[in-house]
């Protein structure tokens, strides 16, 4: 049953990682925008960010699905999604009304409070595969020695 919950949560955020990369990875100009809306990142650093953020999410998302370096896949998973929920939190202190950039990035989702939830959600999504001892169903086990 527990490799279950790790399985299902792996293929969960691993799915929505890969989904919200797909139109950032399209549209990296559009994306770089969507970054500047939240005030957070220094000019020099926003094309880079605009190109490598969608680029990890793709590659954690992957792994996460694939079974591959689960525990790093899911660790780093968390990590971004704390980032993100960080940077949602600084907007609606700042009372910016933006899109979040979230999963496309011509308009979409407004920032708010579901954000934070639904993130706060996908951060929990990230314990099993983070915590579980065994991998479960996955590509990790070739790659053991």
């Amino acid at each position: 049953m527990r490799g279950l919950l790790v399985l299902g949560c792996r293929l969960a955020v691993g799915g929505i990682f890969i989904y919200a990369s797909l139109d950032k990875l399209a549209h990296p100009q559009a994306f770089a925008e969507v970054i500047h809306h939240y005030r957070l990142t220094p000019y020099p650093l926003l094309h880079p960010s605009a190109h490598l953020l969608p680029v990890l999410e793709f590659v954690i998302g992957s792994a996460l699905v694939l079974g591959i370096w689960r525990r790093g896949a899911a660790l780093l998973a968390g990590v971004l999604t704390v980032f993100f929920m960080v940077a949602i939190t600084s907007a609606l202190i700042r009372n910016l009304d933006i899109s979040c950039g979230c999963f496309n990035t011509d308009g979409g989702h407004a920032v708010g409070l579901d954000l934070l939830f639904r993130d706060g959600i996908l951060l929990l999504l990230c314990l099993p595969p983070l915590l579980a001892r065994e991998s479960g169903i996955g590509l990790d086990r070739f790659f053991r020695k």
